[in-house]
């Protein structure tokens, strides 16, 4: 059971996301309701996952539990399903554009809708795409996977992001088809 003062602060670090504009109609209610409801919000905290079912080693649990946690409706999970189902739009256009750049040769633009694409995948917690498109961008900018070694063929960076490019569409289908299994959409 949690003490007063982890009751205090639990609720606390909720009126503070409650303070953010774009949070705050979905995370006002829960940051007021009772300290059983801190005390519970605490010791899953401290697990790591709230029990939801298992998402699979491409989806971070404890990520994706927080966009979870501001919905109203648990059941209907609205605010998060427009999130994921707008991150499927935006990953498909995404990745038609990155076709084209790698058409045309266009590193530069590879690399930066592979920062774009990542950025978007690690809010949601989709760690393998994150990963995958970090690469991308890394190899677009002339480095080698890491980001910390040059490499100045163009021919080599082309074919390292075909080649990563295959991987990611993989493991966006495979988080795809588990986020609409989770919503009750596959």
């Amino acid at each position: 059971m949690a003490s007063d003062s982890q009751r205090a602060e639990a609720v606390e670090d909720r009126v503070r996301l409650a303070s953010v504009p774009c949070l705050r109609r979905h995370s006002t209610r829960r940051a007021l309701q009772g300290s059983l409801k801190a005390d519970v919000w605490i010791e899953q905290s401290e697990a790591g996952s709230t029990g939801f079912p298992d998402l699979g080693d491409s989806i971070d649990q404890v990520t994706f539990e927080q966009i979870l946690e501001m919905d109203d409706d648990e059941d209907e999970r609205e605010f998060s399903r427009s999130i994921v189902y707008g991150f499927f739009e935006q990953a498909e256009t995404t990745f038609k554009k990155m076709e084209t750049a790698l058409q045309k040769g266009d590193l530069n633009q590879l690399s930066s809708l592979g920062h774009f694409l990542k950025g978007s995948s690690a809010t949601l917690g989709l760690t393998k795409v994150k990963d995958s498109c970090e690469k991308i961008q890394h190899y677009g900018a002339h480095k080698d996977e890491s980001g910390t070694v040059d490499e100045p063929d163009d021919a080599k960076c082309l074919q390292r992001i075909k080649d990563i490019l295959a991987v990611v569409k993989v493991e966006y289908a495979d988080v795809e088809k588990t986020l609409k299994r989770f919503f009750h959409d596959a």
